[in-house]
């Protein structure tokens, strides 16, 4: 059995492999005409073309939106410690203190981190901004990533350098020095929140912002370079937790006469319905220009609910919110982690930790969302923890 560390991004035992991602579109990656072109010159005699002095990036859109307005874009506020893989610095911190944290990390400033859990999905969102890019060059419905983190401005130069050694596209930074970052992801329009902080991740919940806290198991699956698939859990996620309150307090045969008897009655809106919505907008743009079968983003609904028994109801909310779930798995129960595993998503989000270990078991990169009944009856609470 994979065990998960009650840190969110902290490894019990192992190593984990750099995971496999697709290359930035607005980087200066190798691709195939790059290899084709030295090979050209090559055979033609030409002298090799000089490498750059810098592995920096030039940062140029081509006849597009550089910078997306807050208003406009789609913004995903991620912090440092589940972009990247920071705990020998978390280490140094809760041992040494702040004082030396810092000093450590100028002395490796030069040295970038591994990626982290949100990694994977980042470099997902670059590739759907790419194509948004092709077929919208003026539009400013884009991912905009903010990196957001407790960090002390000295900090900075680091998570440059690595941001750059790995060809991502973040312009935009948060450093707090320690503050609260909540305030700052309003300002920013924020559409989702995604920490290792499970304290900071229910405070984005209590001010409506879209949170969750992110995990990492040590079996890691490879996904989809050319695709963002995001899998939701229902009740709790996308849909209030009505019902769950009805399950938890009276049982399955209660819960089962509950949805019947409310087929008709939409369920209310749950903390995650609205990146649902803003992913359903950017799908009818690829729609529009007649892309629905090659759309680079996929979503998925993955509920414990019986499709006969409690189904209707939950499809019947999401076709009045006018919203399309591209695959809707009801599981009556049965685990979801094989399923998810089938499904390779770059994020899972449940609200209960059952489901959230045993996706993380199966390889799944998951995200608990610390919201409704189900957290009075979880005794499994992660420690917040630092940065």
């Amino acid at each position: 059995m994979v065990t998960m560390s009650l840190d969110p991004v902290q490894l019990m035992s192992g190593q984990v492999s750099e995971l496999k991602v697709a290359s930035s579109s607005n980087g200066n990656s190798r691709g195939l005409w790059e290899e084709k072109e030295e090979f050209d010159r090559e055979h033609l005699g030409l002298p090799a073309k000089p490498k750059p002095v810098t592995e920096r990036r030039t940062r140029k859109v081509e006849g597009g939106v550089f910078f997306p307005k807050p208003e406009n874009a789609v913004t995903i506020a991620v912090s440092s410690r589940v972009l990247f893989r920071t705990e020998r610095e978390q280490k140094v911190f809760e041992q040494k203190g702040v004082e030396e944290y810092l000093r450590y990390q100028i002395e490796h400033e030069n040295e970038p981190f591994a990626p982290g859990p949100a990694f994977p999905f980042v470099k997902a969102l670059e590739t759907v901004n790419a194509r948004l890019r092709d077929l919208y060059p003026q539009s400013e419905e884009l991912f905009d990533i903010v990196l957001v983190t407790y960090n002390h401005a000295h900090v900075g130069i680091r998570l440059i350098n690595t941001i750059n050694h790995h060809n991502l596209f973040i312009e935009r930074f948060c450093m707090t020095g320690g503050s609260s970052p909540i305030g700052y992801l309003k300002a920013w329009q924020t559409n989702l929140y995604l920490s290792a902080d499970a304290d900071k991740v229910r405070e984005a919940l209590a001010e409506g912002i879209a949170a969750a806290t992110m995990f990492m198991s040590e079996k890691i699956t490879e996904v989809s370079e050319y695709q963002l698939r995001v899998a939701f859990d229902g009740d709790a996620v996308l849909f209030s937790d009505e019902s769950e309150r009805i399950f938890k307090a009276h049982g399955l045969d209660k819960f089962f006469e509950h949805e019947r008897e409310n087929e008709d009655t939409l369920l209310d809106h749950g903390p995650l319905k609205g990146f649902l919505e803003v992913l359903g907008k950017l799908q009818k743009k690829f729609y529009a220009k007649g892309q629905r079968l090659d759309c680079p983003i996929r979503t998925y609904l993955v509920t414990a609910r019986s499709a006969a028994s409690s189904g209707i109801r939950a499809l019947k909310t999401l076709r009045a919110w006018g919203l399309e779930i591209d695959e809707a798995l009801f599981l009556a129960g049965a685990p979801k982690g094989p399923m998810l595993e089938k499904i390779r998503p770059h994020i899972f989000f449940d609200d209960q930790m059952f489901h959230v270990e045993g996706a993380a078991e199966m390889g799944t990169i998951a995200a608990h969302v610390p919201y409704g009944i189900a957290q009075n009856h979880n005794p499994k609470q992660n420690a917040s923890v630092g940065k």
